[in-house]
């Protein structure tokens, strides 16, 4: 399986944003790399990498990227290694530990996610999922909801304004608009990206932001209007991207990120219900980790890390507050409605 993360296009885009890129490769592994940091310390990013096929290729991944953090004076390389050949039927916190890295302070891309086979047939992929998406799947379009597909990238922002409505609505984090444009710029023209729009009347109602390599598809970013929840266009929005990507020739889809254990207390717990309601196997990884490349250095970075972790902006704090009075205020509304 390979992620978009770790692909040509992928550097592109990075190199596009600002970012110094690294790609190297060699017997049986290869890598790209980013350069981040800035007053705290540098260091090289490798997102769901080294790809490696054995334990051996994945240290010779490791030696070139050591070598090209100390060139430019990094203080370690943060890696997320996610092909199981590199551990080699073994424990991934041993394998790692023993190797001299340390587990990041900041965990970065999904350690747990759900995975759909699409070398089944399409059938089977359905009877996986729950009744209801099936459902919908077959029926929705009685209720009015048309979908189309776009790799235009000026159409993101149908995307982009379900985003923010949902933002301001619940609180919670999302990417820049600028960052998500740039990503449309660079990936939509390579067909590595495809913009998934429900319309009701011709009305956009929802819309979700895929990424595909060579075999996955990675369902990344989605929306959808409040007014019209109540046809639950998102959950067609998915089934169609998946019957789309076993179309295109993908062997599997990946909805990237669910909570741990099915944990009821986590932040992503919503998001993992409805992600499994489309079946699949739950997968985890060994997670993001450092390797220092100078042990007080990575000490002092760590450290001052947790000091600014532990306190959220005025930005973030705003940002909670306002979610949390439109909540209350649409509760409100509800209530006087009935």
């Amino acid at each position: 399986m390979s992620n978009i993360l770790q692909t040509d296009v992928w550097a592109r885009f990075q190199e596009s944003n600002g970012h110094k890129v690294f790609k190297k490769s060699g017997y049986g592994w290869c890598y790209i790399a980013t350069l981040e940091g800035g007053t705290i310390g540098r260091y090289l990013y490798v997102p769901y990498g080294p790809v490696a096929d054995t334990p051996a290729a994945f240290d010779a991944a490791m030696a070139d990227l050591m070598q090209v953090a100390r060139d430019n004076k990094c203080l370690f390389v943060r890696v997320e290694p996610i092909e199981e050949g590199i551990f080699a039927g073994g424990n991934h916190q041993d394998f790692l530990v023993q190797r001299g890295f340390k587990k990041s302070p900041r965990q970065v891309q999904p350690a747990h996610t759900q995975i759909i086979d699409l070398t089944q047939d399409e059938d089977a992929i359905l009877k996986d999922m729950k009744s209801t998406n099936r459902n919908l799947h077959r029926n929705i379009h009685k209720k009015g909801v048309t979908f189309e597909t776009s790799q235009n990238p000026s159409d993101l922002d149908i995307l982009l304004k379900f985003l923010d409505e949902t933002a301001g609505r619940t609180g919670f984090n999302r990417q820049r608009d600028e960052y998500l444009r740039q990503v449309a710029r660079v990936l939509m023209p390579a067909d590595a990206a495809t913009l998934y729009i429900a319309k009701v009347e011709g009305q956009p109602i929802g819309a979700a932001f895929v990424y595909d390599s060579d075999d996955t598809r990675t369902y990344a970013h989605a929306a959808a209007s409040f007014e019209h929840r109540k046809l639950s266009a998102g959950i067609p929005l998915v089934t169609n991207l998946i019957m789309d990507a076993k179309a295109k020739g993908l062997t599997k889809v990946d909805l990237f990120g669910i909570a741990p254990n099915d944990d009821p207390n986590h932040e992503w717990a919503g998001f993992t219900k409805f992600k499994k309601s489309f079946g699949g196997e739950s997968v985890e990884y060994a997670g993001t980790w450092d390797k220092p490349v100078s042990a007080p250095g990575y000490t002092a970075y760590s450290a001052i890390y947790a000091t600014k972790a532990k306190a959220p902006t005025i930005k973030e704090k705003a940002l909670q507050l306002k979610g949390k009075a439109l909540n209350g205020i649409s509760k409100v509304k509800a209530k006087l409605n009935k």
